[in-house]
């Protein structure tokens, strides 16, 4: 099937829960905004204390309390946003099981006959669990992934261009690391959720039919036959998670270039009286937040 066509069916099941949908990308707003704003009055502190014996500590203290303040902000919302992101997934894969079993119900007996049982159960069942996961994913890091990109882009425009063009023109290069990987994954998991599918039909069949294979002495070429779905089940499920896993570190070390990048040129600015050391602070935060979401869109 087409993936325009299955994104489509998707969404028809997802707008059912469209209040919870706009609940969570406004509470994604408000946790976007609070985090990006603690790294502001950290900045602010750090300018606060300007030497030796020149502390302000009443200045310092009221910004703490802030800091403290936006915190409990930025943990209710993302909690909340949380329980509704749940509220779609779980509702959504409700939905999925029910609509699929009463198709099975409804289905002629020669698709029955023409599919293995194990396939069909497994497609119910370990495929929409793993939907599950993916949505999950979706709904708690893509909102707010894509809100703190455009956040931390605006407050870092604001505090300084060339800095900040350096960690726009860097960062997407983490983005096409991830892309080749992901291709080459992809495939992978495809082939062992196939698999998969396979071994259970094989189990399926083996255990509801004992009796024939008991009387036709099938019980040797049984186990031949699912050890070798089983290595192949094996060697997909390494070469996927293996592929999978380099995303993680090869988008971290792209990360962590931008990080060293803004921390040597964020120090010559400094140096120079272009920007404040509380501000290089706020910067260096700020260059973290920005590529975080990078990592996760990209998992």
């Amino acid at each position: 099937m087409d993936k325009k066509i299955v994104l489509k069916k998707l969404f028809k099941y997802i707008k059912k829960y469209n209040i919870y949908l706009v609940l969570s990308l406004f509470l994604s707003i408000i946790t976007v905004a609070s985090t990006l704003y603690i790294p502001i009055l950290t900045g602010q502190a750090v300018d606060n204390i300007i030497g030796k014996s020149k502390v302000d500590f009443d200045n310092i203290y009221i910004i703490c309390i802030n800091i403290l303040l936006y915190a409990i902000i930025t943990m209710s919302s993302q909690w909340i946003m949380n329980y509704f992101n749940n509220k779609i997934t779980y509702g959504d894969i409700l939905d999925f099981r029910k609509d699929a079993f009463n198709k099975i119900e409804k289905l002629p007996i020669s698709y029955i006959d023409k599919n293995p049982y194990g396939e069909i159960e497994s497609r119910i069942i370990a495929d929409v669990d793993q939907l599950a996961d993916g949505l999950l994913m979706g709904f708690s890091q893509l909102f707010t992934g894509l809100i703190t990109i455009l956040g931390t882009l605006i407050f870092m425009i604001n505090l300084n261009i060339p800095i900040t063009l350096v960690v726009v023109l860097v960062t997407p290069l983490s983005l096409l690391v991830a892309g080749f990987i992901a291709k080459k994954t992809y495939e992978m998991f495809k082939l062992q959720s196939e698999i998969r599918g396979k071994q259970t039909s094989l189990i399926e069949e083996m255990i509801g039919n004992q009796k024939n294979v008991k009387a036709f002495v099938y019980e040797e070429k049984a186990i031949d036959k699912f050890d070798n779905i089983n290595e192949k089940l094996y060697d997909s499920s390494i070469k996927a998670t293996f592929l999978s896993s380099t995303i993680n570190p090869s988008t971290r070390f792209v990360n962590n270039i931008v990080y060293a990048s803004v921390g040597i040129i964020g120090a010559i600015y400094a140096l120079s009286g272009g920007i404040t050391i509380g501000q290089l602070t706020c910067f260096l935060t700020y260059a973290n937040q920005y590529t975080k979401p990078f990592n996760e869109i990209s998992g």
